[in-house]
């Protein structure tokens, strides 16, 4: 494999080989910490010689340029050195959602096309208990041996083994994501090495590429909100510090001992660190960027972090499929704290109407992007990556991105909600996320969600989702009320109801499918 002497202008360049920028880590920095988790931490030398060895027993063992190669477990060093394995043994990585079904892993699994499975014992024997039939795959332990698979260490090919991976060609697949559906079996949502390659040179405004950077991940690698910063810390050659699980005196503590400069946080993490009552007393002074993405992130909670936190705060809106990047520099236009943002990094946005018709800048509509980012595709799915393509009058792909928004004159984005949550109620259009931050807005209130329901009356019929402050009585009726005041006539909550907590999904998204089985 190439040598490479200086792997930030390297990884600059249009595309290049991801297995390079590893050895070359190794190369010049081999006593630099990699990845660790807990106790458990690897030099770049170290990752370096086990990423190779997965990558040359995964070879031996018949494995496919642009095979997939699926992985289940918590966040774990073994983990990261798995993916990284697979990609430079030329396969593609597939990381499957823990909190799936057993029935959706299985299908997952075979949609994939996988060819070994990297799982920990837990999540083995719930399949195992399951008794759902599962595909064929070889399983390889990442925590320790299970009945009928190695563990691992113990699995890999010999120390000083290397990849005979042929090079990576653009359109190769680099990994698949399983889309977090709810229901059914979740889409796989494919990445090639030319999009993550692009991806992971994020360099500015997003702050990666920086010397001695340290990215505290707290959300699991099978998201893309985890992997998008964990490929940029890996390819500068970073450390990546992995939480097998978030709270926030853990998250503080590593925080502050290990001088932790960037982070990615979802909006719920970041609510919950600004509530912790001893917040205050940990020292995050080397913190450079925080990241957000993800979820609605309030403009007040926004505010409240940039105040509190230091470093700079940058969010980022997108699609696992890609299509478009927008990035809020939220230090640098503090005016801008209701928006997400504008287009990043060669991205393109615009609105359009019912009729899937251009609308002219400031328009409230649909959103569709497109970008150097935007997904090859959905496995094994075409008529479903048709289904989310929009053609300009050039013919040109653009990505739908589902999400109801407006594009002001200064090319800033502001997200209204997802198209299908929108409320139709007596003819009119009704955005959750409008009537969610009048909720919000209310004494004792510190979270809250908005859903349609049917009404003989209007069709559909806002209704309101609270949760309490802790210690805090509320009255819903006068919360209502009081919400309502602040609306439109054809926006008025029919009702609120008090919930101990909202569902959410492992990346802190609220689940409105749960709210609606909810009122079914």
């Amino acid at each position: 494999m190439t040598a490479i002497t200086q792997p930030a202008r390297y990884l600059e360049e249009s595309f290049g080989q991801f297995a390079g920028l590893i050895n070359a880590h190794a190369e010049n920095q081999p006593d630099r910490i990699a990845l660790q988790e807990g106790d458990e931490k690897l030099t770049w030398s170290e990752t370096a010689a086990i990423a190779n060895r997965i990558a040359a027993q995964l070879r031996t063992e018949g494995l496919q340029a642009g095979q997939a190669v699926s992985l289940l477990g918590a966040n774990s060093v073994q983990y990261a050195c798995a993916y990284l394995g697979a990609i430079l043994a030329g396969g593609c990585a597939a990381p499957l959602t823990t909190s799936a079904t057993p029935a959706q892993l299985s299908a997952m699994m075979s949609d994939s096309g996988a060819s070994h499975l990297f799982i920990d014992t837990t999540k083995r024997a719930e399949l195992a208990d399951s008794g759902v039939d599962l595909p064929d795959l070889q399983h390889v332990m990442m925590d320790k041996a299970d009945a009928g698979a190695p563990y691992i260490g113990d699995w890999m090919a010999a120390e000083g083994a290397l990849s005979n991976a042929p090079e990576a060609k653009p359109e190769d697949p680099f990994n698949i994501i399983y889309s977090s559906g709810t229901t059914g079996t979740p889409k796989g949502i494919v990445h090639s090495h030319l999009m993550r390659w692009r991806q992971m040179g994020v360099g500015e405004p997003t702050g990666y590429g920086k010397p001695g950077q340290v990215t505290l991940l707290s959300t699991p690698l099978y998201s893309n909100t985890t992997l998008a910063p964990f490929l940029a810390t890996v390819a500068y050659g970073g450390t990546a510090l992995l939480m097998r699980k978030f709270d926030c005196k853990g998250w503080l503590t590593l925080a502050q001992k290990h001088k932790v400069t960037h982070t990615m946080l979802v909006p719920v993490q970041y609510q919950r660190l600004m509530d912790y009552e001893h917040f205050d007393e940990y020292d995050l002074s080397s913190m450079i960027v925080k990241n957000c993405t993800s979820a609605p992130f309030s403009a007040e909670l926004k505010a409240e972090v940039l105040k509190r936190m230091p470093g700079g705060l940058v969010e980022a809106y997108g699609m696992t499929e890609g299509g478009v990047v927008c990035v809020l520099i939220a230090h640098a236009h503090p005016d801008k704290l209701h928006t997400v943002g504008v287009p990043h990094g060669g991205s393109e946005v615009i609105t359009i109407d019912e009729n899937l018709q251009r609308l002219p800048i400031g328009e409230m509509g649909e959103l569709v992007g497109r970008s150097g980012t935007m997904m090859s595709g959905y496995q094994n799915q075409p008529e479903k990556t048709e289904e989310a393509a929009w053609y300009d009058e050039n013919g040109d792909r653009w990505q739908r991105m589902g999400d109801i928004g407006r594009v002001d004159e200064d090319g800033f984005v502001t997200i209204m909600g997802r198209a299908k949550d929108m409320i139709i109620s007596g003819g009119f259009n009704i955005y959750p996320r409008d009537l969610e931050e009048a909720l919000l807005k209310q004494a004792g209130v510190v979270d809250a969600a908005v859903i349609g329901v049917e009404s003989r009356q209007w069709g559909e019929t806002p209704l309101g989702f609270v949760v309490a402050e802790k210690g805090v009585e509320l009255d819903v009726q006068a919360v209502m009320e009081s919400a309502n005041s602040e609306l439109g006539k054809t926006q008025r909550l029919s009702e609120v109801r008090l919930i101990e907590e909202l569902p959410r999904s492992h990346i802190g998204k609220i689940l409105k499918t749960e709210l609606r089985e909810m009122v079914s």
